[in-house]
């Protein structure tokens, strides 16, 4: 073999060897958004998700007078700015729209249990469940007002 196709080869099993060992992490540099698989399955995910919380006889009395219109355009956006998508959330802060609704820790579990149900229709992989999962809970302190 000549120098020249040593080099040639080396070059090539270099490559090779980056390509291998960085393709795992291209795919972890993907934003939670991406991996849901955007705007379009979050919109899906979220209108599931809402007609789980109004057949839910243990929450859906909080959300009878509720322009469900608006919920769903508020969750998807509140979701793909959360999970790293293009959207602006143009929803008032958890506390204030909270605010008074005496809301259990029992019917926030009820809530996340309906959003997990809408998440397993769609199949969304363990690890993307519990990421998403991951970055609502904090809302908890700001929504339950009853424990």
């Amino acid at each position: 073999m000549t120098l020249g196709k040593k080099i040639v080869c080396t070059a090539v099993a270099v490559a090779a060897a980056w390509a291998f060992t960085s393709a795992p992490s291209f795919a972890a540099e993907r934003s939670l958004y991406e991996r849901l698989g955007g705007q379009g399955a979050i919109q899906a995910v979220v209108t599931k998700f809402i007609g789980n919380v109004g057949a839910d006889k243990r929450i859906n009395n909080w959300f009878a007078t509720t322009d469900l219109k608006k919920l769903n355009k508020l969750l998807v956006e509140q979701v793909c700015m959360a999970t790293g998508g293009p959207c602006t959330y143009s929803g008032r802060d958890m506390k204030t729209t909270h605010k008074g609704l005496k809301i259990t820790s029992a019917a926030f579990g009820a809530l996340v249990e309906d959003l997990v149900a809408a998440l397993d229709t769609f199949n969304v992989p363990k690890k993307e469940k519990d990421e998403l999962i991951g970055i609502l809970a904090p809302m908890k302190g700001d929504i339950v007002e009853v424990q």
